[in-house]
């Protein structure tokens, strides 16, 4: 080398830059975990078409209310005419009011919102069993679980999170819905109504939470251990469709003890759901039905068993 020759210049090395923000403890990762659900669920066509018929349910309760408000300004009116052309039918406004009263109980009772729950659980029951394996399922079936245990995250944030995203469906075709419905009520009867029936909110609040708490841990442990959609179609199905006509046929049919209608667990949250909502015990069809308190400890039993499966299978997980 001539001493005209300029110098090499040294080699710049690649790092990684530092991260310069503030780190956000582990609640945050929670949320992050329960957002990402949501959004995947969010992708799929089926989910809002399943959301759709909810919404029609809710619309049918909503709409409901004001035309029987309406009708019964038409009492002593003439019969009025629905439809037009061949489909079309003229009716009584009096025999309309008596078929809303009898079939949707929309008086703004207690009555109303157990109904509106009841009809919703139909569908809730269907979107759960088609999200457990896209929440949980695929999370073991492709190795992601290790991903996020690998991260200051304890299992309990990773479960959270995942809990969080299925009460937030729950919620949104149930609880949400239940409010709204409360309000409007109350616009169209009196505002003497909302102080008079307080306890009706406080009941569609604990209805709510109930579900979310019963059908979120269950399905989280069924997801765990089934993974694939098509199982757990089976396995709910066996759990709220099978389960209630055995307890119809050991109760009915085979005149056993009414207590084994507990195995339903959905007639169990109805049973329960209607304590909350304030209503008559003996409002219950069929009867006969077991105690509040007896349903309640199935529930519990229930919440407990599916917690402990969740963290035992979530501790058997090996993370790198």
């Amino acid at each position: 080398m001539t001493s005209t020759d300029s110098p090499r210049s040294a080699p710049v090395l690649l790092t990684y830059r530092p991260w310069r923000g503030t780190l956000g403890g582990p609640l945050r990762g929670t949320w992050a975990i329960a957002r990402v659900s949501l959004f995947l669920l969010l992708r799929r066509k089926l989910f809002w078409a399943l959301y759709g018929v909810s919404a029609m349910i809710f619309l049918l309760f909503f709409y409901g209310q004001y035309l029987q408000s309406w009708l019964q300004t038409q009492i002593q009116d003439e019969p009025i005419r629905l439809g037009s052309g061949v489909v079309g039918a003229t009716v009584k406004p009096v025999e309309l009011v008596k078929m809303l009263k009898t079939i949707l109980r929309l008086d703004g009772s207690g009555y109303t919102f157990r109904n509106f729950f009841n009809y919703q659980s139909q569908i809730i029951m269907i979107v759960l069993a088609l999200a457990g394996a896209i929440l949980i399922g695929n999370d073991f079936r492709f190795g992601s679980l290790p991903f996020y245990l690998s991260k200051p995250l304890h299992r309990w944030h990773y479960l959270g999170g995942k809990f969080i995203a299925v009460g937030a469906f729950i919620n949104l075709m149930t609880t949400l819905p239940a409010i709204v419905l409360f309000a409007e009520y109350g616009m169209i009867d009196t505002w003497e109504y909302y102080t008079d029936n307080a306890h009706l909110l406080l009941g569609i609040v604990a209805y709510g939470a109930i579900l979310t708490t019963t059908l979120g841990l269950l399905l989280l442990a069924t997801a765990t251990w089934l993974r694939r959609t098509v199982p757990m179609i089976m396995v709910w199905t066996a759990l709220f469709a099978f389960a209630r006509m055995l307890g119809d046929l050991m109760v009915l049919s085979l005149r056993l003890d009414h207590r084994w209608r507990l195995i339903d667990l959905w007639n169990d949250l109805y049973i329960v759901g209607n304590w909350c909502l304030g209503m008559d015990h003996s409002t219950l069809r069929p009867q006969p039905q077991p105690a509040p308190w007896q349903a309640g400890l199935v529930l519990v039993a229930v919440c407990l068993t599916s917690a402990i499966y969740l963290n035992r299978r979530i501790q058997a997980v090996e993370v790198a």
